[in-house]
């Protein structure tokens, strides 16, 4: 009889696939995971007597009609050239670019008349742009 003692084997745990579980968990979360700023500020304002009336400027009015026509402060423009626009403009801020600027266009009016004028609105600097609208009723 051999009497031989046996080695023993030694007991390994391997911990690879438990670190690419733990891997895998961690991107799941990193890419699932949305991250919001909530940046509130609470500030007191100081209050006064009397308050300082701002200085109402003049609005220039530009309105399109259907055909792209360009009336600025009511006056129907020569021509639809851009630089005819711009000297219009020009001419109706004074050179002030704090004037604040409203667009009325025409619902059917050309979408090109509007972009004209707002890209000429931003060449004189004027970037007070406003775009007026009616309210429409519930349409079912």
């Amino acid at each position: 009889m051999n009497f031989r003692t046996r080695e023993t084997e030694q007991v390994e745990i391997n911990l690879t696939p438990l670190i690419d579980v733990v891997f895998l968990m961690l991107i799941f979360f990193m890419v699932s995971t949305t991250f919001e700023r909530y940046a509130e500020l609470s500030i007191d304002l100081p209050s006064a007597e009397t308050a300082e009336q701002a200085e109402r400027q003049e609005v220039i009015d530009l309105a399109i009609d259907a055909q792209g026509r360009y009336f600025i402060n009511g006056q129907e423009l020569v021509n639809t050239r851009p630089e005819t626009l711009r000297t219009a403009l020009s001419q109706a801020s004074g050179g002030d670019t704090t004037r604040p600027l409203v667009i009325r266009a025409d619902a059917q009016t050309p979408h090109q008349s509007v972009v004209t004028a707002m890209d000429v609105a931003a060449r004189l600097g004027l970037s007070r742009l406003s775009i007026a609208t009616t309210q429409s009723g519930n349409e079912d």
